[in-house]
């Protein structure tokens, strides 16, 4: 099979190539996908687990990726709850060889059903953005109706969902931003924009729930809009600086099959939009890891049609 593979760590995103690889083996548990459609996430060489296993061994020649979706094609020894020729989503195990390929193995629980009107491309862009603002807002912040939310890089690829999310469930939103990102932001639901760029933060309404995903200054400077009793949430990095009276935390994504499904059936219904800035063939993956070819929306690898 075709794959794009990195082998020298040190050559970042210039080691990446497309080349043949064997045909994935499905382990106990495992589904064997042929992926019509893969995300990935910039940052992912600099993961340890794009080159190591989980024991610390070398496993290079990696394959990156960990966003699918696709057909099942072969089910492992054990696996129950999917079946061949089923169309599925989901993520691939950070420590394995991940989606930028023709075919991939992955653990049967960490996909799940992808409904017949769901393209392939918009589903490919959510397991990421979906469950981490999902994570976020109600598993770790526990956002409850009523309550007001400021969520950092609300125009990005998580910011986007979580201020959807949040909107749905009654929480009164904040966005921040650039200054462009304003009227993205504003139509995506939030009730109010705090500009990064020009506002002045210590007039900005004091929040119930934070949700940083920029880190850095923005994150350091957000301890003090949290009300008393209430959470700071991010996905950058460990905060360094916490509210006086409230929590704060870091998080990584984890895999999760039901709310992958609820994600997918808003989808379906449009009550959710996946902002998918620009489609490429599997070929030109290596060059869509460069920083300069940002798009506004997910940038997704098409690889079957």
């Amino acid at each position: 099979m075709r794959a794009i593979t990195v082998r020298n760590r040190e050559a970042g995103i210039t080691g990446l190539a497309l080349e043949d690889l064997p045909h994935p083996h499905a382990a106990e548990n495992d589904v064997i996908v042929r992926v019509h459609a893969a995300g990935f996430t910039r940052g992912e060489l600099d993961w340890p687990a794009t080159w190591t296993d989980r024991a610390g061994r070398d496993r290079t020649p990696s394959v990156p990726g960990h966003e699918v979706s696709g057909v099942v094609t072969e089910l492992g020894y054990g696996t129950t709850g999917l079946t061949v020729g089923q169309r599925v989503f989901g993520l691939t195990d950070w420590a394995r060889d991940g989606s930028l390929a023709e075919y991939v193995a992955v653990e049967a629980r960490n996909l799940a059903p992808l409904p017949a009107d769901v393209d392939h491309t918009v589903a490919a862009a959510l397991p990421v953005s979906g469950l981490t603002a999902w994570q976020g807002l109600f598993d770790h912040a526990r956002l409850a109706a009523g309550q007001t939310v400021l969520i950092h890089g609300a125009a990005g690829a998580v910011g986007s969902v979580a201020v959807q999310l949040a909107r749905e469930a009654g929480a009164y939103v904040i966005g921040s931003g650039r200054t462009a990102d304003r009227d993205t932001v504003l139509d995506l639901g939030a009730h109010a924009f705090l500009d990064l760029e020009a506002d002045r933060w210590k007039e900005a309404d004091q929040a119930d729930v934070v949700f940083d995903v920029v880190g850095g200054d923005v994150l350091d400077r957000s301890a003090p809009l949290v009300r008393a009793g209430g959470t700071l949430v991010t996905i950058a990095h460990p905060p360094t600086v916490r509210p006086d009276d409230g929590r704060a935390l870091f998080f990584v994504v984890e895999p999760d099959r039901v709310r992958l499904a609820e994600l997918a059936r808003r989808v379906r219904d449009g009550r959710l939009r996946v902002r998918v800035g620009a489609v490429r063939p599997l070929a030109e993956a290596p060059a869509a890891f460069a920083p300069h070819q940002r798009v506004p929306g997910r940038t997704i690898i098409r690889i079957a049609e």
